[in-house]
């Protein structure tokens, strides 16, 4: 099987929490396809309702790991983040749900859904399922 674009944010993640109460955050990730180079991430603070662009670092290749960056003022309030990429192909990495559509339910193998980490007032960040 072809490597579908994939993303994830891995800070903030459960390994890495937010240390400060609010202020300048900087949220970070890694995106890859097996299609081709990433094209751009997204990043949505709101679990997939608002989607902003988020910095793609360094040279892009094709079918590697391409790192991006989102700087934002975090008010201290529970968020919903979520990371969505899109390859040079314009394949765009589907929610969990439009994956169940396409494969079913018991598809464990290639998920390339979106992943959703719920970051706590207290900066704690936890793996959360958005439908």
């Amino acid at each position: 099987y072809v490597m579908e674009a994939k993303s994830i944010i891995t800070s903030p993640s459960p390994q890495a929490p937010v240390n400060h109460k609010s202020g300048f955050t900087v949220l970070s990730g890694i995106a890859w396809s097996g299609r081709g180079k990433i094209e751009r991430v997204d990043i949505s603070l709101d679990g997939g309702r608002n989607w902003r662009p988020a910095r793609l670092d360094g040279p892009v290749w094709d079918k590697a790991v391409t790192r991006f960056y989102y700087e934002f003022d975090w008010d201290g309030s529970e968020l919903l983040l979520q990371s969505r990429a899109t390859d040079e192909t314009g394949y765009v990495q589907p929610s969990k749900t439009e994956l169940r559509q396409f494969r079913g339910v018991n598809s464990i193998y290639h998920n390339n859904g979106i992943q959703t980490w719920y970051l706590h007032k207290n900066g704690e960040v936890e793996n959360v399922e958005v439908s």
